[in-house]
């Protein structure tokens, strides 16, 4: 039986090395039995293959209601760009995109936005990573405000860790709750633990049973209510 994009996408981070287990500490100082790098994607092929991923949920999330795809500097640049290229390419589905800049340019055409530049009333879905804060989430909505009055409709990631932010929710329910968007991971940590979980991927047990318990405790610390 071949597997769903969002199985295969699960293998593909770990054979890329962006989904490892082990142990490790996150930026918010949280000791975790997993951590995702996305960071180890080098590779044409593999830029290839995470646009199809982004696309494939893009497609199935919102197969109409888009009129273009926005990716946060930096991480989101590379996204943005491949899951635009792989709706065309696979769906034949044509969106402008745009990404910022970090500083505004004070020459040429200046601004701060390149590629399209969004018009009233457009739909936008912002492409990122791995949502950790939402800090840039957050600060790509206050972007568009100088830009113009565009609609923010929905959040594409790739992992939903499904941990609480800053209220007892998750980052992602915060960013639903706080602006009305919808928020669209490829897979959950969940999800991620049901499919890996004693599978042999590559003659390789990834995430045995020790490792199981070690997620369920971590969730069970930091988890979203």
């Amino acid at each position: 039986m071949p597997m769903t994009y969002k199985e295969a996408f699960i293998a593909f981070m770990v054979r890329s090395g962006v989904l490892t287990f082990g142990d490790f500490v996150t930026k918010s100082g949280r000791r975790t039995p997993y951590f995702i790098n996305t960071g180890n994607y080098k590779t044409g092929a593999q830029a290839g293959k995470l646009g199809d991923y982004y696309a494939a949920c893009i497609q199935e999330q919102f197969p109409d209601g888009i009129d273009c795809l926005f990716g946060p500097a930096y991480k989101g640049i590379p996204l943005v760009v491949s899951a635009a290229a792989a709706l065309y390419r696979n769906y034949g589905r044509d969106l402008p995109y745009c990404f910022n800049r970090k500083e505004a340019k004070d020459h040429g055409e200046g601004g701060s936005l390149v590629g399209y530049k969004p018009q009233d009333g457009d739909r936008v879905a912002i492409v990122e990573d791995v949502v950790t804060a939402g800090t840039a989430v957050r600060e790509s909505i206050a972007l568009f405000r100088d830009v113009a009055k565009v609609d923010i409709r929905a959040l594409f990631v790739s992992v939903d860790r499904m941990e609480r932010g800053t209220r007892d929710c998750s980052t992602l329910d915060e960013l639903r709750q706080d602006y009305g968007i919808a928020v669209c991971p490829i897979v959950t940590v969940r999800e991620i633990m049901a499919f890996l979980h004693n599978r042999e991927l590559d003659g390789k047990v990834w995430l045995d049973d020790a490792t199981l318990v070690r997620m369920e405790a971590y969730l069970a610390e930091y988890g979203a209510r």
